[in-house]
């Protein structure tokens, strides 16, 4: 894809944050089928002109997408079976009978691994390999390592690589092309479950621009430690020690999600030897991301200034240091791209040289604005221009409800007396009778406001509590990940009602 097939949008817009995950389906997660489709048809509805996901990678430790065995690979649990049906691919009774989860708003990652690939791999028994597009689809490549590494996953028992045989932990030549002619065909297999998914989501994709809607990708900064990167590229990429072995790993400071600070545990990049190469493999990667999105949000964008890094046997995050990134170097060629730079947590001169030097927008986010200072940045009167994308809560936030009704009661005094102050400035309605009313009031400050784009998860759309939480920080539990929506809410009334704030506030 060009640069001038990736023009920044200056328009004023509006979106919904919604993981493809977290779409109805019968499936046990959300899919590119049926609901995807009728999603989309909501957004128009609604005037939305924006489409926020989640990353599409594989899930990796605790269920996250930010934890995934490749930076590149597409999730398979997202294809529609029902899709594959009508391709003459599948027979019905090979999954209907499949109990997918006890509760229909939750993801049981745990079925989904036991069941999908074996489903996925009676379709591909059935599919034609002589055609044209496989074949030419297979010359490219583009899934070769993550085909060969989900193949040797599978024959080590899911271990991490670092605890295979050594010839291929060590990745050594002779050992790989030979294991690759020997199971040559669960390998194509592999390839099978992304062709698939580009398939479907480039349908998807298509049906979306076609209404006027743009889907935003999210690429976290980093990948996992068991992963294809670190698997094949140790070297290149990441400072790991001579064993191969994390020496420094990724996190940050304390914050407002823990007093400890988080400890991903994600190997940091060798962004010197990067260098060498004009960071060729970043590049890359953004420009891959741009052939599945239209417009890209790039993780904890702070860390290309400066990132922090971890000892790894340190017991807290807060035994790290902050080291430097590539900062803008990086990105000189990229400058035309529509990126979005979650540039949350600590912030200093030097993120803000970056987003300076780069003109990206960055993020506003209404949960972090109420700290008493009256020249909090998140307050949506303090915007001090357009270029910026205002969010009620991220994915890593409480719902905007639950952020509300959690308040001790002197805090929420004080929290409706300064919402009061932002509608007076922004000329907004001030309605709190009811919970429901104050998050209307929330987001229609969002809509007032200079932001070029607003982007609302779904749950606050729907005025959800605690239990549609998309992620709780620094936690590994099953609430994690796994909220998902049911038909039933996707009504006319609030699309109307999102389509009354577009045409009112020109978005």
């Amino acid at each position: 894809m060009t640069e001038t097939e990736i023009k920044k949008n200056g328009a004023r817009r509006a979106g919904i944050l919604m993981p493809v995950s977290s779409l109805p389906s019968a499936e046990g997660i959300g899919t590119l089928g049926k609901s995807a489709y009728d999603f989309v048809d909501w957004l128009e509805r609604a005037g939305m002109k924006v489409w926020q996901v989640l990353p599409l990678l594989p899930t990796g430790y605790g269920d996250s997408p930010y934890q995934s065995c490749a930076s590149d690979a597409l999730n398979y649990y997202f294809i529609d079976l029902v899709t594959l049906r009508e391709e003459g691919l599948l027979e019905a009774e090979e999954y209907a009978d499949i109990v997918w989860n006890e509760d229909a708003r939750r993801v049981n990652y745990g079925k989904l691994f036991e069941e999908k690939a074996n489903i996925l791999k009676k379709a591909f028994a059935r599919f034609d390999k002589k055609q044209k597009d496989w074949q030419e689809f297979l010359d490219k490549g583009v899934y070769a390592d993550f085909a060969l590494f989900m193949s040797l996953k599978s024959h080590f028992g899911y271990q991490p690589w670092s605890k295979w045989e050594e010839a291929y932990k060590n990745a050594e030549k002779e050992a790989l092309e030979e294991y690759a002619q020997d199971h040559a065909d669960e390998i194509a297999f592999w390839q099978f479950t992304q062709y698939v998914f580009l398939k479907q989501w480039n349908t998807l994709r298509a049906y979306a621009n076609g209404k006027g809607i743009k889907i935003m990708g999210d690429m976290p900064i980093y990948v996992a430690f068991d992963s294809v990167e670190t698997w094949k590229h140790r070297k290149e990429l990441f400072m790991l020690d001579s064993e191969g072995a994390l020496a420094l790993r990724a996190g940050v400071p304390p914050d407002a999600f823990s007093e400890d600070g988080q400890f991903w545990g994600n190997p940091v990049y060798d962004w010197e030897a990067m260098k060498q190469d004009g960071y060729d493999w970043w590049k890359r990667r953004i420009q891959y991301a741009f052939s599945l999105f239209d417009i890209v949000r790039i993780d904890h964008f702070r860390a290309f200034d400066r990132f922090f890094a971890i000892p790894s046997d340190a017991e807290t995050a807060k035994e790290g240091e902050w080291l430097d990134g590539p900062k803008a170097e990086l990105f000189k060629d990229l400058k035309d791209c529509e990126i979005v730079a979650e540039d949350l947590g600590i912030i200093d001169d030097g993120v803000r040289e970056l987003l300076r030097a780069t003109g990206y927008p960055g993020m506003k986010v209404f949960e972090f604005a109420f700290d008493n200072n009256p020249e909090n940045e998140y307050l949506p009167s303090n915007y001090t221009h357009g270029n910026c994308v205002a969010y009620t809560g991220t994915h890593d936030n409480e719902t905007l409800r639950s952020f509300i009704e959690n308040m001790e009661k002197v805090e929420r005094k004080a929290f409706e007396t300064a919402l009061e102050n932002e509608c007076l400035k922004m000329e907004t309605p001030y309605v709190v009778e009811t919970i429901e009313d104050e998050c209307k009031s929330v987001i229609e400050l969002l809509f007032a406001s200079v932001a070029d784009t607003v982007i609302v998860p779904m749950h606050d759309v729907l005025c959800f509590g605690e239990d549609a939480r998309l992620n709780a920080p620094s936690t590994v539990s099953c609430q994690n990940w796994t909220f998902r929506y049911l038909d039933k809410d996707f009504g006319n009334r609030k699309a109307a009602w999102l389509k009354n704030m577009t045409e009112e506030y020109d978005r």
